[in-house]
């Protein structure tokens, strides 16, 4: 399904020794099991060999193209438009490990969580379409807010899909800063007044449904990459395995 999507090979140098499959297999072994890279069972190829590809593909942007023509396909598929109208966008907070790389403080969790341990990581920020398809993801330091971490979301939601018109955000993004970056209508979904623990709030469990579902990989489970490109790389993999699962039900 998804190879024809991925480059194809050089037509000189020597050829490959190993299949793109077990290349791809391999490296989405490694996201959902949490494995080192070093680690990967003998029945893959050289750990050297899928995580040279992986660089590749992840310098390359080749998750997120492949992601686009997934959305696309699988909104068809279920008869809506190609390109959304509406999105929802919202982040998620979680801690990272010793590898280092950007991180940041989420003094927001703080306010929220007074008793329970305080977030010093990365955010997760995603848009998603109705059905919860990830339209775009983009990790970054948890010490940047929500208003500033989705403006530059909005913006890039212009190009790959032009015809979202209305976003459905939590407060975190009432802010000027949100509302004028793009021509997209970001209306706010509040909590509901006297609100207790936790209560399921329109639009806004979708987005909440999705992290859910790509933190069943382990290697999501924290933030484990040295890297923004490969945080995000890893995002993209685990929107595309979701896509995947989805489109080959019916086929």
């Amino acid at each position: 399904m998804i190879e024809p999507l991925f480059p194809k090979p050089k037509t000189r140098g020597r050829r490959w020794r190993w299949p793109l499959r077990e290349i791809v297999n391999a490296s989405f072994y490694v996201m959902r099991s949490g494995c080192a890279w070093r680690l990967l069972p003998a029945d893959f190829p050289p750990w050297s060999t899928v995580y040279r590809w992986f660089a590749a593909w992840r310098d390359g942007c080749v998750f997120e193209r492949i992601n686009h023509a997934l959305v696309i396909a699988d909104r068809e598929r279920v008869g809506r438009e190609a390109g959304p109208s509406a999105a929802i966008i919202d982040s998620q907070s979680v801690k990272t490990t010793e590898a280092g790389g950007p991180r940041g403080y989420d003094a927001g969790k703080k306010r929220q969580r007074r008793r329970c341990a305080e977030i010093n990581g990365r955010k997760r920020h995603a848009m998603v379409d109705m059905d919860g398809r990830a339209l775009l993801l983009e990790p970054h330091p948890a010490s940047i807010q929500n208003r500033d971490g989705g403006r530059p979301l909005l913006r890039a939601s212009r190009a790959l899909y032009p015809f979202v018109a209305r976003g459905f955000a939590d407060s975190g993004y009432n802010h000027e800063r949100v509302a004028n970056s793009t021509s997209i209508v970001v209306e706010i979904v509040r909590k509901i007044a006297g609100q207790v623990g936790f209560v399921v709030l329109p639009r806004r469990w979708v987005v909440e449904r999705f992290f859910a579902w790509i933190n069943r990989n382990r290697r999501l489970a924290k933030d484990f990459e040295a890297t923004i490109d490969s945080a995000r790389a890893f995002l993209y993999a685990a929107s595309i395995m979701l896509l995947v699962l989805r489109i080959a039900r019916d086929a």
